[in-house]
């Protein structure tokens, strides 16, 4: 008997882990390092942690802020009149950590310093309506270690950027309400330490989790990783979560004061482990790590997605769990309900952590457009059946066939079936649904017999599917409407039948007319 593919997958794993720890190349992509550069030797102590400063959207190289050393807030180009966006990285199974100095104020990373960080801090940059300072808070050589000694180091980052912000409120009387910080995995319990080491009363505005490391971190007490108290606004997004096979490896548990779970929060489209063993026909080995970090570093990409789209926000509502979400039955934005995912959510505190759900396409932009659909079926076969539907949807914007809908059980008698469709494109309000019943050749079998048996009657009989009325919410809109069958006098459905529903205030408008 073979070994189940997940046995072989969290093998695999555990080997890409460890080779990772003791530098081993796995097929990550360092940035600004050039060939044979893998003998470098690491950094000093001097250079544990450091606080770069970019001066414009294409600034690759970063200016270093030193504690102490004011002239270097002047030199870095730091406006004390502008918020400090700080981005913060997670772990690093590196080979090489190394920093160049090109002179007395500007640096390169020469390690792992993955390209996603240059996108965010132009993306910030990019931003002319609303300035602010971006900086990276550079801690590769404690983040190059054994995971588990990484995970110790996060403390004593996470109080080395305290001891920054506290400098810069000191020096320059910079509100620490004007601080955030945005951390990745590790980086996000960085930044949960960094906010409590402050002290005081006061709070630094915002910390952004972007899929927080979960392991060694879940469950754990709210003082030993990024919590809610840690800054007055907290908000995550958790984007691989899962939790069996071993492969967890973001944070499951709400963290935040909005938790947002796209797609569940646990394989993103795109990068299901589905696709392995496709993956591995191309990559070897290097395909689960990149498979993992598709996932975990998706939660990077919708933030930059929220800073480069700002027409195209993503929107997630309050949801219990992802099996609730499917049915349409959170698209409620009452009472904080919803919010925007991403740098310009809506920072409300108020009230407990609240968990979020939304799905995305698998690139970017990423937002779709979430529509919860309610229909009453009415079986008179007299006999259980497990059509598929399809509906094609035509609102004042454009239009979307062929929807595949399945309504997961057995239409038995009368019931209103709830499920929820995302679409990749705006169509406008919606205008008229067509619903059809796909056939198949299984079902039309059974359908000849029914009709053959009906035929045997000695009164005429109608059987088929009743379908009266599809209920219809808008997520983003908050709009609500009701269909009507375009035909009121012929309601029942057969297979490969296709009928028209209308917005019932336009059918009763035409029944008024021709009752005139």
């Amino acid at each position: 008997m073979g070994i189940p593919l997940h046995i072989c997958i969290l093998l695999v794993l555990c080997t890409f882990i460890q080779s990772s720890a003791s530098g081993q190349d796995v097929g990550t992509e360092p940035l600004g390092r050039s060939q044979g550069a893998t003998d470098a030797k690491k950094p000093s102590r001097e250079t544990e942690t450091r606080f770069l400063l970019f001066r414009n959207e294409s600034d690759h190289l970063g200016c270093q802020l030193r504690l102490q050393r004011p002239e270097t807030l002047q030199e870095c180009g730091f406006n004390a009149s502008q918020p400090l966006v700080m981005i913060i990285h997670g772990w690093s199974g590196s080979e090489s950590a190394t920093v160049g100095k090109n002179s007395d104020s500007d640096y390169q990373v020469d390690g792992l310093l993955e390209t996603w960080i240059w996108k965010m801090a132009g993306a910030l940059k990019s931003r002319q309506s609303q300035p602010v300072n971006v900086g990276l808070v550079e801690w590769i050589s404690l983040a190059y270690q054994h995971y588990a000694v990484a995970v110790r180091n996060t403390r004593v980052v996470g109080q080395k950027v305290a001891a920054l912000l506290l400098w810069l409120e000191e020096s320059v009387k910079f509100s620490r309400s004007k601080v955030h910080l945005i951390g990745y995995s590790l980086g996000a319990h960085v930044s949960g330490f960094a906010g409590s080491a402050m002290g005081g009363k006061r709070r630094i505005g915002r910390i952004t989790g972007l899929d927080p490391a979960g392991p060694m971190f879940e469950g754990a007490p709210p003082n030993h990783r990024l919590s809610p108290d840690d800054a007055s606004f907290v908000d995550t997004i958790h984007t691989f979560t899962r939790e069996h096979m071993g492969l967890s490896v973001g944070i499951k548990q709400p963290v935040a004061h909005y938790d947002f779970y796209p797609n569940g929060g646990t394989f993103q489209p795109g990068c299901h482990f589905l696709e392995l063993y496709r993956h591995i026909a191309e990559h070897g080995l290097n395909a689960i790590p990149q498979t993992i970090k598709c996932a975990h570093e998706r939660s990077v990409h919708l933030f930059i997605d929220s800073l480069r789209h700002g027409d195209l926000q993503s929107i997630g509502f309050q949801c219990s769990d992802m099996d609730s979400f499917s049915q349409g039955l959170c698209l409620n934005c009452k009472k904080g309900r919803c919010n925007t995912m991403g740098y310009d959510i809506r920072k409300d505190q108020s009230g407990k952590s609240k968990k979020l759900f939304l799905i995305t396409r698998a690139q970017s932009p990423f937002r779709v457009y979430h529509y919860q659909f309610k229909i009453q079926l009415i079986n008179q076969i007299e006999k259980p059946v497990e059509p598929t539907f399809t509906m094609s949807l035509l609102g004042t914007k454009g239009e979307m066939k062929r929807i595949p809908i399945t309504v997961g059980e057995g239409i038995t008698s009368n019931k209103t079936y709830s499920f929820l469709i995302t679409l990749d494109k705006d169509i406008g309000e919606l205008v008229v649904i067509k619903f059809k019943w796909e056939n198949s050749a299984v079902w039309a079998n059974v359908w000849n017999t029914v009709q053959t048996i009906m035929s045997w009657g000695t009164e005429p009989h109608h059987a088929g599917l009743v379908l009266k009325t599809i209920w219809v919410k808008a997520g983003e809109t908050q709009q609500r409407m009701t269909f009507c069958p375009e035909n009121e006098d012929d309601l029942l459905l057969h297979p490969t039948q296709e009928k028209v529903f209308v917005k019932c205030e336009v059918n009763s408008q035409r029944l008024r007319r021709k009752s005139k």
